[in-house]
């Protein structure tokens, strides 16, 4: 009996050895966080295992991701993946038509991510602000120069090309204007008034004629006179020559004819007019992108997504050397606290360590019942 009761107690205190050993070598994997000092002598087995070779530790997970886990071929090729591409694709588009048929306006978009306001007003004073400068320089660098060397060529030739055309309208016009009522009526008066001054004669050419058969025989002349080709050739010749005298004069000429301001104001104008961007910035978005939405998710937004991998794929090993993965790994490991990383660990592994521990405590027991058979038989 007393041979059974003392192997019975060398197992129980050879299981308690193994278990609470192997529990404390699991602790001792962190704990504890510290090196513990007495007097300046370090205790052995201060810090834990883990927190002394933390610095270690962070090295060898940065190399191990870069080298093994994040790799450029293994990223290409999940981007290159048809079902990821698809994905993305998918999302992109659901995004962008959820964005294009907002009823915000970018003016409250810009002022809630980017904090800026009034939008429209800035754009407005900006493009004056430019336009003024662009102005002032553009005239002090030309002021002495023609009209012929600051026209584009094509607009030069366009304007004399459109002479025949404006003689053409000036002959039509005025036959026009003379063969109605109200013509005839400013002719007779002229006439009138002509013969007016002429004194004696005029009064004995009225008394014989009369203004009207005078009227009736002048404008048939005046109309046959417009019919004629040479009319068109003399007025044509007059606006070319005139043309010619306006391209030699100088920028300046044109300048003291005009104020500065009202040119600004007319181009700042006509820009705020022509331009949507300044109406699409106070409209809402689903307004103005309602014509162009179903072009844009549907043809845009594959292509620009296929664009932005292929570029993303044939700059990512440069990319990622840039980001030198492998040293922000490491910062982010040495950075981690001793008490998070081993509360992560237990939770993954909680289960393996107390196995590890039971484990311990049954070798133990079976050394102590070994050790009990040896000691009865001995």
């Amino acid at each position: 009996m007393k041979d059974v009761l003392l192997v019975l107690i060398m197992i129980v205190i050879g299981a308690i050895i193994g278990g609470v050993t192997n529990s404390l070598a699991i602790k001792m994997l962190f704990r504890p966080y510290n090196p513990i000092y007495i007097g300046k002598k370090r205790i052995p087995f201060t810090p834990g295992l883990i927190p002394k070779r933390r610095g270690e530790l962070a090295e060898q997970l940065g190399k191990m991701v870069v080298q093994h886990l994040l790799t450029p071929e293994g990223i290409q090729r999940k981007l290159l993946d048809e079902t990821f591409t698809h994905e993305m694709k998918q999302w992109a588009q659901k995004e962008v038509a959820s964005f294009l048929e907002s009823d915000t306006t970018l003016n409250d978009l810009l002022a809630q991510r980017f904090g800026v306001e009034n939008v429209r007003d800035t754009l407005e004073v900006k493009t004056e602000q430019w336009i003024k400068t662009s102005i002032k320089t553009f005239c002090v660098e030309n002021r002495q120069r023609p009209l012929d060397q600051l026209l584009p060529k094509n607009w030069s030739r366009k304007l004399e090309k459109t002479i025949p055309n404006l003689t053409q309208f000036i002959l039509e016009r005025t036959k026009d204007y003379f063969q109605n009522e109200d013509g005839k009526e400013r002719l007779s008066q002229m006439i009138d008034r002509f013969l007016m001054g002429k004194g004696t004669l005029g009064n004995m050419i009225s008394m014989f004629l009369g203004n009207d058969r005078l009227v009736d025989k002048v404008q048939p002349e005046i109309i046959k006179f417009l019919n004629d080709e040479s009319a068109q050739k003399m007025i044509e010749s007059v606006l070319r020559k005139e043309w010619n005298k306006l391209k030699e004069k100088p920028l300046s000429y044109y300048l003291n004819k005009v104020e500065e301001e009202e040119i600004i104001s007319f181009i700042k104008k006509t820009v705020v007019e022509r331009v949507p961007v300044y109406r699409w910035v106070v409209e809402p978005l689903n307004d103005w992108t309602k014509p162009y939405a179903e072009t844009i998710v549907q043809n845009w937004i594959p292509k620009v997504v296929d664009m932005a991998g292929l570029a993303l794929v044939s700059r990512l090993e440069g990319l990622m050397q840039k980001l030198n993965l492998e040293d922000v790994v490491k910062g982010q490991v040495e950075g981690f606290a001793v008490e998070r990383l081993e509360e992560m660990v237990l939770s993954i592994s909680r289960r393996e360590f107390k196995m590890i521990t039971y484990l311990g405590a049954l070798l133990g027991g079976m050394i102590g019942f070994i050790q009990g058979i040896i000691v009865v038989f001995l």
